[in-house]
């Protein structure tokens, strides 16, 4: 098996991680989930994230193919446009971005000038697609339930969970972002720990649970023996039980609002106003 090198890139402020996999033979790359740097408060965004990802890549003379979303991230901006101005690369994410694109299009009454049909990204990835980082073979699996446009992606002996899985003291994501679904998201996890037991699976967020230090690798035996939400013996019914009582004492990530509306666009922001500024919306009572 060509084993894929993977560079994990931790982001404090967000508990993110992105991800460089790269294809030893060729040196080619994708970038998985990057982040822009935004501050609430300013409404300013940075890059020093993204620089980080950027010269990472330059350093190692890689060449970048991909940009990877594994779906709309509602706790991050994206870095996706910002990357791929500087280094290249094709901006990837799930098909249903368009269910994505029409709920959050409606709440931000976003109107006609914003496309609902994902057309801002270069590619739309459906279950079960195959695609190459130089002569890594990666495929999609479809994994609703945290959001509509969920896609874990297989890299070789690499799985890469976006939201879906934490690491096992974490559990897994939630599920009552508008879109989404325990039941599917509990049949959606099913279908990742049906992978190989030795798969090494990289999450996309880490906030150290009871104090330990941020990780972001497992494997699909370890997930299947300790996740505390879907270990082997745990039912959909249980499950469902868990997840919708705890998402009821959950509050809105802090970065939904900003996130949601630039990464449904590719990380692109709104459209500037006849005074050449750029805004972004605050629904009011409205998430």
């Amino acid at each position: 098996m060509n084993t894929p090198l993977v560079k994990a890139f931790h982001d404090s402020s967000t508990g993110t991680i992105s991800y460089v996999v790269t294809d030893k033979i060729t040196n080619n790359c994708a970038v998985i989930d990057s982040v822009l740097d935004f501050d609430l408060a300013s409404g300013r965004t940075s890059t020093k994230n993204a620089d980080e990802i950027i010269n990472y890549i330059k350093s190692s003379k890689l060449n970048i193919e991909w940009i990877i979303e594994t779906h709309v991230h509602a706790d991050h901006l994206s870095a996706a446009p910002y990357i791929q101005e500087k280094i290249g690369g094709k901006i990837g994410i799930g098909e249903g971005i368009m269910l994505v694109q029409d709920t959050f299009g409606k709440i931000f009454n976003a109107g006609t000038e914003f496309e609902r049909d994902g057309s801002q990204f270069d590619r739309l990835f459906k279950d079960n697609d195959t695609y190459t980082i130089g002569k890594l073979k990666a495929r999609t699996m479809y994994t609703p339930g945290h959001t509509p446009a969920c896609m874990v992606h297989v890299i070789e002996d690499a799985a890469f969970t976006g939201d879906t899985l934490f690491m096992p003291d974490g559990g897994t994501a939630r599920a009552d972002f508008p879109g989404g679904d325990a039941r599917t998201l509990f049949r959606s996890i099913k279908k990742v720990l049906n992978l190989p037991g030795d798969t090494r699976l990289f999450i996309c967020h880490d906030y150290g649970p009871g104090g330990r230090d941020i990780s972001w690798e497992t494997t699909i035996s370890e997930q299947r023996k300790n996740n505390i939400h879907v270990k082997d013996g745990m039912t959909e019914d249980e499950y469902v039980e868990i997840r919708e009582a705890r998402d009821a004492t959950l509050s809105m990530p802090k970065l939904i609002i900003p996130a949601t509306q630039v990464n449904m666009r590719a990380g692109d922001m709104p459209d500037e106003e006849e005074n050449g500024v750029k805004y972004l919306k605050i629904p009011i009572n409205n998430l």
